[in-house]
């Protein structure tokens, strides 16, 4: 029986801190599906199609396991991907106490509602302070981003307005 697991998340943009959870947790799982999801509540930098599109190619660049999927997944529970792949796990980064507050509701009510367990992974802790949103705002004022994201990332977000 393979363990699947399923590491979702809006990666808008993704960053270095993203890879480094994907990459661990591809060590730990058969198989690994990274699911760009829609959050609502979050204005989208970059479409769902370029997301999936600039992941694959980061984790390609990286060199990152074989075992990873990367998939997009809009409508419904977060739950009903997991049910549809056969993935009885999801894999969140934390960051700090204030992610931990964040998902640990729905990692109980995910559990409740499909028995799908969530663990938490640590980023590594140079990258514990980047998140996309602050990728995202020092790329609007102009700032140099390639410390904290995948070159195919920095490249994009160098050649665009983020106005």
């Amino acid at each position: 029986m393979s363990r699947i697991a399923v590491v979702p998340g809006s990666f808008d943009p993704v960053t270095l801190g993203h890879l480094d959870v994907i990459d661990r947790a591809a060590g730990l799982f058969d198989e690994l599906h990274v699911l760009v999801v829609h959050n609502p509540a979050k204005t989208a930098l970059l479409p769902i199609a370029e997301r999936v599109s600039l992941l694959r190619e980061a984790i390609a660049e990286a060199g990152l396991p074989d075992n990873i999927r990367v998939e997009s997944w809009s409508v419904g529970l977060l739950v009903d991907y997991c049910t549809d792949v056969g993935a009885s796990v999801l894999v969140k980064g934390i960051r700090s106490q204030v992610d931990v507050a964040y998902e640990t509701p729905m990692a109980i009510v995910n559990r409740n509602l499909a028995g799908v367990e969530t663990v938490f992974l640590l980023p590594d802790p140079a990258h514990a302070h980047v998140s996309s949103s602050l990728v995202r705002q020092v790329a609007s004022l102009g700032g140099d981003v390639s410390p904290y994201v995948p070159r195919v990332v920095a490249d994009l977000l160098q050649g665009e307005s983020l106005s």
